[in-house]
């Protein structure tokens, strides 16, 4: 049983296909899935950094100082929400996500620096794409681009001193990765 998301805390939220499914099989699944992330996740939280790849996904979050449950509901209405859409869009009448969702407490500050270089190197490790610059599904990109406001870029940018500490980061991690987050509840 997973505890509930308490406030004002970083989290490392993620989940995956039930079975062996694609739950986003064209661009419009992820858009739709980052639509609704923004619209859930506006009153709860703040987003750090996401990663969307075709069975699983990927989200780093700083919960807002509100009531716990409301934290909690907002990302399983979330997950309900494109769950729905996904089944019947497809004809499905399975499961899409495995219950319940994952979530680590992220506790110090070099294990939220490690857990947002590893998000971002996901779709790498998994073999989609050799750089994170050329993924469109992850908000690598969007921590770079001034012009969009859809993450709380300045606290990466913060993090890592600024944007070129957090790129020569990567790069490194690329290199030398040594750090594969806990994905246990302890």
């Amino acid at each position: 049983m997973y505890e509930k998301i308490e406030n004002d805390k970083y989290y490392h939220i993620f989940n995956q296909a039930k079975g062996v499914v694609t739950i986003f099989k064209a661009p419009r699944n992820y858009l739709f899935f980052i639509n609704k992330l923004e619209k859930h996740k506006t009153p709860v939280c703040e987003l750090i950094v996401y990663c969307l790849i075709k069975n699983h996904f990927h989200l780093v979050v700083k919960t807002k100082d509100i009531n716990d449950s409301k934290i909690s509901r907002a990302f399983v209405n979330k997950f309900i929400v494109y769950a729905k859409a996904f089944t019947k869009t497809y004809e499905r009448s399975a499961s899409l996500f495995k219950k319940p969702f994952k979530r680590k407490i992220i506790a110090s500050e070099s294990y939220l620096k490690n857990v947002l270089l590893y998000v971002h190197c996901n779709a790498i490790k998994d073999g989609f794409v050799e750089d994170p610059v050329s993924y469109p599904w992850s908000s690598y990109l969007e921590l770079l681009d001034e012009t969009k406001i859809f993450l709380a870029r300045g606290l990466v940018a913060e993090l890592f001193d600024n944007k070129s500490n957090f790129q020569a980061a990567r790069k490194h991690y690329l290199t030398h990765i040594d750090f594969i987050p806990t994905f246990d509840n302890n």
